[in-house]
């Protein structure tokens, strides 16, 4: 009998470090100090960032200079909203030795066309600027209730033919792997797909291969100061040079 107390004890207490290990993994991965994917992602050339007014005012002369070769930054939302400073960002950004480009978060609940019209209002774009996101992601209560496939198709199809047709410049997909495959998968051959995965680096089930992956969104650099501690960090899949021809 006093052996096997003896087991279960050791049993039990071999659960509760391993509890205790998952626990203080996951409180280091919430602050930003463990990164799943990050030895993944160090084996690509071109690394960058995406950020919004969350990350405050930006010094992008510090921002640059920590292996920084792109910046997404957030331009419209809907077909009204405009990212208060999207402007700051995008002339101060443009003085840097990067790239840049700029994203619209897509809304479910607004017709294609005026977001695009919304963009197309807000963003002028360079020869050498990254072309056009969008971003294609669930927000509120979406996840829990769908927007119909075939709703979807029809605004975001729209979207990206006029900022196609306007900037002459194929349209960048952000989106996360469950949109991904409800609205997006096998569906725009047309695109590239900028990829969410923070915890594996991704693989698409289809043959079209990711451009761009977003693969932390607890990434810490200095240089901004918003109410957003951390900012998103990202790759571009191939190597500097073909970066520079993109």
């Amino acid at each position: 009998m006093d052996k096997e107390n003896q087991k279960k004890n050791r049993f039990l207490a071999v659960g509760v470090i391993l509890a205790a290990l998952v626990s203080f993994i996951f409180l280091l991965w919430s602050i930003g100090w463990v990164i799943p994917d990050a030895i993944s992602a160090n084996r690509y050339d071109v690394k960058g960032v995406d950020v919004s007014s969350y990350q405050g005012e930006i010094n992008w002369s510090v921002l640059s200079k920590q292996d920084i070769q792109f910046a997404f930054i957030k331009a419209t939302e809907g077909s009204s909203f405009q990212d208060p400073l999207f402007k700051q960002n995008w002339e101060q950004a443009n003085r840097k030795s990067m790239r840049i480009g700029a994203y619209h978060f897509f809304s479910y609940d607004s017709k294609g066309e005026t977001q695009a019209a919304n963009f197309i209002k807000t963003v002028s774009l360079r020869n050498n600027d990254l072309p056009p996101v969008i971003d294609v992601e669930f927000y509120g209560d979406k996840k829990q209730n769908l927007p119909s496939q075939k709703h979807v198709y029809k605004e975001l199809s729209s979207m990206i033919k006029r900022l196609e047709s306007h900037y002459d410049k194929r349209v960048i997909l952000y989106t996360t792997p469950k949109a991904y495959d409800l609205y997006i998968k096998n569906r725009y051959p047309e695109c590239d797909i900028w990829i969410r995965d923070v915890v594996k680096k991704p693989t698409l089930e289809e043959q079209q291969e990711w451009t761009f992956w977003q693969y932390t969104d607890k990434g810490r650099l200095k240089g901004y100061n918003g109410e957003e501690k951390f900012i998103d960090l990202n790759v571009f899949k191939g190597n500097k040079r073909s970066f520079q021809n993109y």
